[in-house]
């Protein structure tokens, strides 16, 4: 019987239906450190890029124009309802500081700030009726990022690698590249594994840094390749020695795992890393055309575009190397001068340089996995932990808004240049306030594409059985091809 990776890699053609059926029910837990490997159905997509943009990036300021908030800018804002608001962010209406124009054959308008992806919107399928729970920050980002608004529950890429496993053993199955200025809410909380098995959780690097990734290099003097290679085949064997008398015990099968990927990465890792070898051409399409330039102490467009096209660059060529799941973070942790998109003070000091730098590097990301072919079957989702208010927050500021916000996908599966929901009016909470989407609707959608029933992907914990999903999603179908 043909293998997993096999099967992937043809996209299921040509396999009969018992082969399928027999693939499907494959577990091998002992051997791969508790990934499942199971799917339900054909996959249309492998890997996932998440590009998430910490700290609420304002919808009605990229992707979901308000000609009424044109008209009425400066009116006494009128909800028609009680509103909560996070701070004080029920001022007058306020428009847009920035321009939105019409992009594409499907002509969906866009803000001036995102306008690198104009190019990109005929593959993109945009959300506008997301809804949230809560509009904290942590709790926010933790239901974004693991289905749950709560510490304890494993992050998306985490389920995808206990389900799916790896496509590269000598890569992690999840790669983290956060923010250079540091975590967003909640830190490594946000990719870790928790009750999946340890090898599951996300691995961190900071391809900016000089050490990219914490530990894998040695940096004394004294020690050197073969030494080193000596001391991690010694911890390998203690370390079976003690598993055969605890072979339940998950952190322990993912320690030697990760000895073991080590000692790989220490070869396939630098080169993934090294971009010297991209073309000139490449380089400026990501926004990496000015290496070694110094910035002003001010937020600037052509910092973040360096920083994030970097990070959307190395994403581009691990999912080349068969990463099965990339998570790339913009903004980090609540501060001042603020560096994420949590733009109470000044919409357009903040939202302005962070979305210019942002959409160069994702449009260039889009680009390149197209012309490559690798768009077809490599889903990339937008998305952040909730929006922002129709109404000022002093003068120029925006408060916290969990009731809509917008989410984008493109790529595996998802049919380009359509629009899905809508929000009110004002983009205050979804038109249909019935039926709006939520998170849960996003990761059901995603795992549908790669293969798997969200309602049968769970595990025991704590006497319940637990998925991604919770107890909710429905599959996206409008969106997808």
């Amino acid at each position: 019987m043909p293998n997993r990776r096999d099967f992937l890699s043809s996209g299921g053609a040509g396999f009969g239906s018992l082969a399928l059926a027999a693939m499907l029910q494959e577990e091998s837990q002992a051997s791969s450190g508790g990934v499942v490997k199971v799917l339900h159905h054909p996959p249309k997509a492998k890997p996932v890029v998440q590009l998430f943009m910490a700290g609420a990036a304002s919808h009605i300021d990229l992707w979901d124009h308000k000609p009424m908030l044109e008209k009425h800018h400066g009116e006494e804002s009128d909800f028609g309802e009680h509103v909560e608001a996070f701070q004080n962010g029920l001022g007058p209406w306020m428009k847009s500081p920035f321009k939105f124009s019409p992009q594409g054959e499907s002509g969906k308008m866009i803000s001036e700030v995102v306008e690198p992806l104009g190019c990109c919107v005929d593959d993109i399928a945009f959300v506008h009726n997301m809804v949230g729970i809560t509009g904290v920050h942590s709790q926010a980002t933790y239901l974004q990022a693991t289905g749950f608004q709560r510490p304890g529950f494993p992050g998306m890429g985490s389920w995808i690698s206990y389900a799916l496993g790896s496509i590269n053993e000598d890569l992690p199955t999840f790669v983290v590249l956060p923010d250079h200025r540091g975590y967003a809410s909640n830190g490594p909380k946000n990719w870790g594994s928790a009750f999946l098995p340890a090898s599951s959780q996300g691995t961190a690097i900071f391809p900016q840094r000089d050490n990219p990734i914490e530990d894998l290099m040695p940096h004394a003097d004294y020690v050197t390749q073969e030494g080193d290679r000596d001391g991690l085949k010694l911890l390998n064997r203690m370390n079976r020695r003690y598993q055969q008398q605890r072979d339940h015990d998950s952190r322990l099968v993912a320690r030697i795992r990760s000895y073991e990927l080590a000692a790989r990465m220490q070869l396939s890792a630098p080169e993934a890393l090294d971009i010297s070898g991209e073309p000139d051409h490449i380089m400026k399409m990501y926004g990496l055309d000015r290496l070694g330039a110094t910035y002003p102490d001010e937020i600037n467009p052509a910092e973040e575009a360096e920083y994030f096209g970097r990070k959307c660059l190395i994403a581009r060529r691990l999912l080349e190397r068969g990463v099965r799941f990339i998570q790339i973070w913009s903004g980090n942790d609540n501060g001042f001068p603020r560096r994420n998109w949590d733009s109470h003070e000044d919409i357009q000091r903040d939202h302005g340089p962070l979305a210019r730098g942002m959409a160069v590097g994702t449009a260039a990301l889009l680009k390149d996995l197209k012309q490559s072919g690798l768009l077809e079957d490599t889903i990339v989702l937008w998305t952040t932990e909730f929006g922002r208010m129709p109404s000022t927050q002093g003068n120029k500021g925006r408060d916290h808004n969990p009731y809509v916000f917008t989410n984008w996908l493109a790529g595996g599966g998802i049919k380009g240049g359509v629009t899905y929901g809508a929000s009110d009016q004002w983009g205050y909470k979804p038109l249909d306030r019935s039926n709006p989407t939520q998170v849960y609707d996003i990761h059901a959608t995603i795992l549908y594409l790669l293969g798997i029933d969200h309602t049968q992907l769970t595990v025991r914990h704590d006497g319940i059985d637990r998925r991604l999903t919770d107890v909710h999603g429905h599959v996206i179908k409008d969106i997808l091809t």
